[in-house]
C-alpha cells in the first residue's frame, strides 16, 4: 500500500483513492512568460516519477497540468516585445514542450491552456458573488476569506499570522488585507473578455481561480492528488481550496503534495542573484538524462543542491546503471547454472517497500544498485544463465518504467499496441469518439504518444 505525506495534514497517510485502481492528479504548471527554469524541470519530474510509480503499480492514471497563458507576468513581457499576450504563449509553449520531452517527461492526459477555460472562470466568479462569497470593487471581484472559516489550512497558519506573498493583491478598499481577486477589470490595453450576463464587467480572470476551474472542469469537484511546488502552498493553493470548496460545496482536494525547492551551490536560485538557470541552457552543457537522473535522486520533498559536484555523482551513477543494463544484455551465459529468482525478488521488494513509503528513491535506488552489485559479482565469476539474464533485464526495465533514464536500442512496436493503433484508426473511420479516446488514453497509461496526422496515426514512445 502506498503512503503519501500530505501537506493537508501535516502525517503521513494511507493513499485511499477516491475510484479503485484509478487516481486522478492535478499539477500546476508555468506561466509561459519566459523559457522553463530548473524550479519547473524539478517539479515536473518528481510528479512525473509519482505518476510513473502508480503506472507500475498498475493504477490508471489520470494526470492534468496546465499552462497559464493569461497573467501580469504575461501581460508585461508581451507588452515590452511588442506583440500580443497570445503570440508570446503561442512562441514559448513549444519550448515547454521540447524541454519537458528531454526530461523523458510523460506528456499529461490533458494540458489545458487558462485561456481555453474563461467562460467557465466567469461561471464560477459570479457563483462565488451570488452566494457572498465574493464581492464587488472598482477594479474587479474580490473573494471574502473571512467567509471561508478554514481559510489557512493548508499552510497551517490562521487568518491573523498569515503573511502575504506575492499575488495576494494590495487594495486598501479591501475587506480584508488577505482578500484575493477572482476578476480583474479591463485595463487599457489588455486582453479581456465579456460576460454574456453583463454580471461582470469586461476583464480577465486572477491567477487562482484559473486552476479551481480547469481542474473541476477535467477532473470534478474533487479528485485525489493536487501538487506543485513548495512555493505556491501560500497564497496560490491556498486560495485554490478557498474559492473550490465554497464554490462547488465539496472537498477539492484529498491529498496534497508539494515539491522541494532547487538551490544553486547552496543559494536559492533567483535572477537577482544572477544564478538563474533555465533549462535550455542546463542542456546545452549537460545530458538531459544526467538532469532527470540528479532531479530524481533526492526525495521529492527535499531540497536539491545543483552544483557541478553532484552533477558529476549523477553522471556516475547513471553511467554506472547504463554500462550494467548494457553488460547484462551482452552477457555470455555459458557459464554455470544458476538462479536469481531470490536475489531479483529481494531487489524488487525492498524497491517497492521504499516507493510505497513516500516514494522514498533513495532507498529505492540502493535496491537497485545491490542489485547491480549482486549480479556484476555473478558475471565476474561466469555464473549466470540466458534465463537469469532474461530476468534481470526485465526487472531493470520495470524499474525503468519508474525511472526513465536507461537508454534502450530501438524495437518494433509490439504487435499488442499495433492492434490498438488499428482499432482506433477503425473507431475514427466509424465515427465512435469515445472508443477512440479511451484506446487513446490506454495507449498513452503504455508509453506511446499518438500523433493524428494528413497521412495516418503516427506514434512515438513517450518516455
Amino acid at each position: 500500500m502506498i503512503k503519501i505525506y500530505s501537506t493537508l495534514s501535516k502525517e503521513l497517510e494511507l493513499f485511499d483513492p477516491m475510484v479503485e485502481g484509478e487516481v486522478s492528479m492535478y499539477v500546476c504548471g508555468p506561466t509561459v512568460y519566459d523559457r522553463g527554469h530548473l524550479g519547473h524541470g524539478r517539479s515536473m519530474v518528481a510528479f512525473d516519477l509519482i505518476r510513473r510509480y502508480f503506472l507500475y503499480k498498475g493504477y490508471k492514471v489520470k494526470f492534468i497540468t496546465n499552462y497559464t497563458d493569461i497573467d501580469d507576468k504575461m501581460i508585461a513581457r508581451a507588452a515590452e516585445e511588442g506583440i500580443t499576450v497570445e503570440e508570446l504563449a503561442e512562441r514559448i509553449i513549444p519550448m515547454y514542450n521540447e524541454d519537458f520531452g528531454m526530461l523523458h517527461i510523460m506528456p499529461p492526459t490533458n494540458r489545458p491552456k487558462a485561456t481555453d477555460y474563461v467562460k467557465s472562470m466567469i461561471e464560477m466568479v459570479k457563483h462565488l458573488l451570488a452566494e457572498k462569497y465574493a464581492y464587488k470593487l472598482k477594479d474587479g471581484i474580490y473573494f471574502n476569506v473571512k467567509k471561508f472559516k478554514e481559510y489557512g489550512k493548508l499552510s497551517g497558519q490562521n487568518l491573523e499570522e498569515l503573511q502575504h506573498g506575492i499575488r495576494v493583491e494590495v487594495n486598501d478598499k479591501k475587506k480584508n488585507p488577505s482578500d484575493f481577486v477572482l476578476w480583474k477589470n479591463m485595463k487599457e490595453g489588455e486582453p479581456f473578455w465579456s460576460d454574456p450576463e453583463g454580471i461582470l464587467e469586461d476583464g480577465r480572470p486572477g491567477w487562482h481561480i484559473e486552476c479551481s476551474v480547469m481542474a473541476r472542469e477535467l477532473l470534478g469537484d474533487t479528485f485525489d492528488i493536487h501538487g506543485g511546488g513548495l512555493d505556491l502552498t501560500f497564497p496560490h493553493h491556498e486560495c485554490e481550496i478557498a474559492q473550490s470548496e465554497c464554490a462547488n460545496n465539496a472537498e477539492f482536494a484529498r491529498y496534497w503534495m508539494h515539491n522541494g525547492y532547487v538551490n544553486i551551490d547552496g543559494e536559492k536560485m533567483s535572477k537577482s542573484l544572477n544564478n538563474f538557470k533555465t533549462l535550455h541552457d542546463i542542456f546545452e552543457v549537460y545530458n538531459s538524462n544526467t538532469v532527470r537522473y540528479l532531479l530524481i535522486s533526492t526525495h521529492y520533498r527535499m531540497p536539491i543542491d545543483f552544483t557541478e559536484e553532484v552533477l558529476q555523482q549523477a553522471k556516475s551513477s547513471l553511467e554506472r546503471l547504463q554500462n550494467f543494463y548494457d553488460r547484462v544484455k551482452n552477457a555470455d551465459t555459458e557459464g554455470e547454472e544458476i538462479t536469481l529468482m531470490d536475489v531479483l525478488e529481494t531487489a524488487v521488494s525492498d524497491f517497492e517497500t521504499a516507493m510505497n513509503n513516500d516514494f522514498e528513491v533513495s532507498s529505492a535506488l540502493a535496491a537497485v544498485f545491490d542489485l547491480v552489485r549482486e549480479v556484476n559479482t555473478l558475471m565476474d565469476e561466469k555464473k549466470i544463465s540466458s534465463l537469469d539474464k532474461d530476468a534481470v533485464l526485465s526487472v531493470m526495465e520495470k524499474f525503468d518504467t519508474v525511472f526513465s533514464v536507461l537508454n534502450y536500442d530501438e524495437v518494433e512496436i509490439d504487435k499488442e499496441v499495433e492492434a490498438l493503433i488499428a482499432e482506433r484508426d477503425e473507431a475514427r473511420a466509424n465515427k465512435d469518439f469515445q472508443r477512440s479516446d479511451e484506446i487513446r488514453d490506454q495507449l498513452l497509461e503504455m508509453g506511446i504518444q499518438l500523433e493524428d496526422t494528413s497521412e495516418g496515426t503516427k506514434w512515438k514512445r513517450a518516455s
